[in-house]
């Protein structure tokens, strides 16, 4: 049953936030979209966001009816503070801290603070975010403590009721493959495979089972396995 609120959807253009997107799609009345342009080595996500939109508003009537504005943010400061191989033509890497260099410090807690701020002035309280504990590389500010804490955090400082959504946190990608079959069937499953974009280094030349990307990068192999494991156990 469709929720008669608002929800902004931190929407890159990626295989998360889109799942995310048609997640919300079937919950919330009106949904809005917010992505950032922060420097990222990827910027191609960028590219790929208005495709991803109209192909989502063309999936489902009910769904391009609730399909409000787009908004991007460009934040080239965090690009600019960053020494990062997202951020930089540099090698990916783990760190001596025991976090891959493809760790954007802060990112998350500025682009939700961020879409705090949006959310205020549009008058939205759902905020939708494809962060996950589960199947990612161990970047602190995707868990489900930083979450909770961030909002807790947004509500004191703006004095408001937000909620942020994580659909994803508890499903890991052959899981997160799953759902977006569940939401929008097989022509979600193919518009998620021909459109998003989640690979590092921004290579879109190549395509492989599960969509476009390098294939060798930490975002491409745990894309590609999560496919792998889903159509296993979809036989």
């Amino acid at each position: 049953m469709t929720e008669r609120q608002a929800a902004l959807v931190l929407f890159s253009g990626g295989q998360d936030s889109a799942t995310c997107l048609a997640w919300a799609l079937a919950r919330y009345e009106r949904v809005e979209t917010l992505g950032f342009r922060y420097g990222q080595r990827h910027a191609v996500e960028l590219d790929c966001r208005l495709r991803l939109r109209e192909a989502l508003r063309a999936l489902r009537p009910e769904w391009a009816a609730r399909l409000g504005e787009d908004h991007v943010l460009t934040l080239d400061c965090l690009g600019a503070l960053s020494d990062t191989a997202l951020t930089r033509e540099a090698a990916i890497a783990m760190q001596a801290n025991g976090l891959p260099n493809t760790f954007v410090p802060g990112r998350n807690l500025l682009f939700l603070t961020y879409a705090a701020a949006l959310a205020y002035r549009r008058g939205i309280k759902r905020l939708v975010a494809g962060v996950c504990e589960t199947d990612f590389s161990g970047y602190p500010d995707c868990r489900d403590d930083t979450m909770k804490a961030l909002q807790v955090a947004l509500n004191l400082g703006m004095d408001s009721r937000f909620v942020i959504d994580t659909p994803l946190m508890w499903l890991d990608k052959a899981a997160t493959w799953a759902l977006a079959e569940e939401l929008g069937g097989a022509a979600l499953v193919e518009l998620i495979r021909e459109h998003t974009h989640t690979c590092y280094l921004g290579e879109r030349g190549t395509r492989h089972d599960w969509g476009y990307g390098c294939g060798s990068c930490p975002a491409c192999e745990l894309r590609a396995a999560g496919w792998a494991r889903y159509r296993a156990s979809a036989r």
